[in-house]
């Protein structure tokens, strides 16, 4: 992950919507931990979708300090959760894992709304 700032200050976040996506327990810790590690209290979660790789569409995941004008915003123990209104539409019923295996460790999404995948996963299709 890694940390970006747009310009909206946190006062702008809309009223707490319906989480889109939910992070695990080992998501969860992860986050936090990454947060006490570099120093970034305070900042949001951003999840968003992009287009990317091989099947049109991949997950941006980082740290922010501040969010864009129109993000939905939710609280999941105690992490800040933001993402835009088009990224909202493919991510809702995802859940965030974070997983360690013999290709190392990394954020996983399982998104029921993806088809399909390409073969490496970094990109999925709707």
């Amino acid at each position: 992950m890694e940390n970006t700032q747009t310009a909206t200050s946190p006062a702008a976040a809309p009223a707490q919507p319906r989480a889109t996506l939910t992070l695990t327990a080992q998501a969860v810790a992860q986050v936090k931990q990454i947060i006490r590690a570099q120093g970034f209290e305070g900042h949001y979660l951003s999840v968003r979708v992009v287009p990317a790789g091989c099947s049109g569409f991949g997950y941006d995941l980082n740290l922010v300090k501040d969010i864009r004008q129109g993000d939905l915003v939710w609280e999941q123990e105690g992490i800040q959760i933001a993402t835009d209104e088009m990224s909202a539409q493919y991510l809702t019923g995802t859940e965030v894992d974070y997983v360690t295996g013999l290709h190392g460790s990394g954020f996983k999404f399982n998104n029921p709304n993806a088809k399909s995948s390409c073969g490496c996963g970094n990109s999925f299709s709707v």
